[in-house]
């Protein structure tokens, strides 16, 4: 399986820059999986699509402020850092640039020294082992210092840093938004709970793994980077407990559906628990858990349009993906949605 056979056309001007005032304004592109069919709806209206007795399932991880600007402490030059994850106490992987002028032993310097970090290993693609050295509480200092980790392609200042975060955000950990749940508001939530369907939260703290660009040929030889997932006790009967019952087990957005299917077994029942997952999902995978999913439209040639390409097949993921750049959706982390169902 070739990664080009998962390339589409996208006019760069559909690439979302701002998130729309409104949440749940967004439009949402709606899918059947089994024919292919779509519908076009606004992200609200999907109560109409849920039912009674559903379960949807969403990542609360939070957004760290994970970007760093400061400088070389030797020669005064300028670096970028960004947080990848934390490997122990006050060590971290990160991702830095320029990354040839940060050799072992360098010393980085933010907000005058307020924090510093010396670099102590170079890790497998680049990537750097850094530890850091401050006086006072660390996430306290990367509030007043770090800026969101956009990506790349979102050129435009991002105003408030709460509308990268989902609004049922709670633990630190995440290099990136799981951005199919930036649609939600507290308000449409309640009306989801109100129906009949149960919100179930579990924990996916994502790291730049799922995003990086696929450089192999062959899809098969793609390795993804692992991530750390936790379900509790209560989340997996709640959700064993839909699927018992005939409910759907419908994820919002890439992370959850992984960390559902990673934490399944083959018999469709979810186990509580934590660990590191480097789950790779392209056609050809059976699916243990989730019935249907909620995503935004995702970069051509991605990972992530693997995974729905295995969830509805890839002549309807790329039909739909068409179907979206004729109707002018909007693309990427602050775009449109969709449910395949």
């Amino acid at each position: 399986m070739q990664v080009e056979e998962f390339d589409y056309e996208l006019p760069e001007e559909l690439i979302a820059q701002d998130p729309i005032a409104d949440r749940s304004a967004s439009r949402l592109m709606l899918l059947d999986k089994k024919t292919g069919e779509i519908r076009h709806s606004v992200f609200r209206e999907i109560v109409r699509e849920l039912r009674p007795g559903d379960c949807l399932v969403v990542n609360n991880t939070k957004v760290i402020p994970a970007r760093l600007l400061g400088t070389r402490e030797e020669t005064g030059g300028a670096v970028e850092v960004l947080l990848l994850r934390r490997l122990d106490g006050d060590t971290w992987e990160t991702l830095v640039k320029p990354g040839k002028k940060a050799r072992p032993g360098t010393v980085l310097s933010f907000g005058d020294g307020l924090l510093k970090g010396t670099v102590e290993e170079v890790l497998e693609e680049g990537n750097r082992r850094i530890r850091f050295s401050y006086q006072g509480i660390f996430e306290e200092i990367l509030d007043q210092l770090g800026q969101m980790p956009l990506p790349p392609y979102i050129k435009h200042h991002l105003e408030d840093k709460n509308r990268y975060q989902t609004v049922y955000a709670k633990y630190d950990g995440s290099a990136a938004a799981p951005t199919a749940g930036l649609h939600f508001t507290q308000e449409l939530l309640g009306q989801i709970r109100q129906m009949g369907v149960e919100v179930a939260e579990i924990t996916l703290h994502v790291g730049l793994g799922t995003f990086r660009p696929v450089k192999v040929e062959n899809v098969e030889e793609h390795h993804m980077h692992s991530e750390f997932y936790l379900v509790d006790e209560e989340t997996a009967e709640t959700i064993n407990r839909a699927r018992r019952q005939g409910g759907r087990i419908i994820a919002v957005g890439t992370t959850s559906c992984r960390t559902l299917e990673s934490a399944s077994t083959e018999d469709g029942i979810l186990h509580a628990g934590s660990g590191w997952t480097d789950i790779f999902i392209y056609p050809g995978y059976r699916f243990k858990m989730v019935d249907a999913l909620i995503t935004n439209f995702h970069l051509p040639k991605s990972t992530l349009v693997m995974l729905v390409s295995a969830l509805a097949g890839r002549e309807h993921i790329l039909a739909a993906y068409q179907e979206a750049v004729r109707e002018r959706y909007r693309f990427f982390s602050f775009g449109d949605a969709m449910l395949i169902s």
